[in-house]
């Protein structure tokens, strides 16, 4: 259960990462300029160890999906970004096909 718990970790600090990307400001602010690399740096460490035990392709897409999902609500949230009910739609496919890749790890 170790490794669910470092791919958690792993999208925590991939999202925290993007996030750092948006406050950037296209690298014009120093403090998120320096925290994307640290925390991707740290992602990928996670990640890693996380790959000891889960599948390459269940692990990568629920790192890739559940980010992204979590990049959104953020950006809805926090940024004010749009809210469309195609962009939910499509979080919502996302999220249903995490859930079924993680399925087929349970199965293997």
């Amino acid at each position: 259960m170790q490794h669910w718990l470092f791919l958690t970790v792993a999208i925590a600090l991939e999202v925290a990462g993007t996030t750092s990307m948006k406050l950037s400001e296209g690298f014009t602010r120093l403090t998120p300029s320096v925290l994307i690399f640290l925390f991707y740096a740290a992602s990928f460490v996670a990640l890693t160890f996380a790959l000891k035990k889960i599948e390459v392709s269940v692990a990568y897409a629920v790192w890739s999906g559940v980010g992204t999902a979590l990049v959104t609500g953020i950006g809805i949230l926090y940024f004010r970004e749009s809210a469309t009910v195609f962009k939910l739609a499509c979080i919502l496919l996302i999220i249903a096909g995490v859930v079924g890749l993680s399925l087929t790890q349970a199965e293997h």
